[in-house]
């Protein structure tokens, strides 16, 4: 028996994760940098940011690349990575930069509408044969 096809949703779905990713360990880089070049780690230890968005980041990679190649795990660590982009956003958004709110939200609203699109929910919630 075949299995069925990827809904083009969720391969989509997976190529914004897997730039969210890449965007996070990018982050993760410029903080070691930063570090290395004599930033102040008194009140926030870039270091331990940047392992944070490291981890955070090859997870969220990792689950595009899952998405993509059409393994259902991917689903659950894309949704959760961007329902906490969210409230980020509003964060973002009491900041006064509205415009970075606008694109992080916009971004993570979009995955989490693809993602629970009828396509994509019939998909994940099929039976393993």
């Amino acid at each position: 028996m075949t299995q069925p096809a990827l809904p083009s949703v969720v391969r989509y779905a997976g190529f914004v994760a897997a730039a969210q990713g890449v965007v996070a360990i990018v982050v993760a880089v410029v903080l070691v940098v930063r570090g290395v070049a004599g930033a102040d780690q008194h009140i926030v230890n870039g270091y331990g940011t940047a392992a944070w968005f490291a981890v955070m980041g090859s997870a969220v990679l990792a689950a595009g690349w899952a998405l993509i190649t059409g393994r259902r795990w991917g689903r659950g660590i894309a949704v959760f990575a961007n329902l906490l982009l969210v409230p980020v956003a509003w964060y973002i958004v009491q900041a006064h930069h509205p415009v970075y709110a606008l694109a992080l939200g916009g971004v993570a609203i979009a995955v989490l509408a693809l993602l629970f699109s009828p396509p994509a929910v019939r998909w994940a919630s099929r039976a393993d044969d």
